[in-house]
């Protein structure tokens, strides 16, 4: 069972195609509005696992079987 709260905003944007001065916009607004939310720890990511570098197969096959919610972590 998934739960949803009232107050929770998720937002994206896909940058694919969108021009590199539309995309410069984006990144100067994300530094300036959402950053610093991050940086006071406000805005934290939900690490789901994180493997070895020598287990990057293990965290690829975990991706792949989006059994996860959160995000996956490799490190040396």
């Amino acid at each position: 069972m998934c739960c949803w709260f009232a107050s929770s905003v998720y937002l994206g944007a896909g940058l694919r195609t969108r021009s590199p001065e539309k995309k410069a916009v984006i990144v100067s607004e994300v530094e300036k509005n959402v950053w610093p939310a991050v940086a006071e720890g406000k805005v934290k990511p939900i690490v789901y696992k994180s493997f070895p570098l020598s287990e990057v197969a293990k965290g690829h096959q975990l991706m792949e079987s989006s059994k996860h919610i959160g995000k996956i972590l490799l490190f040396p």
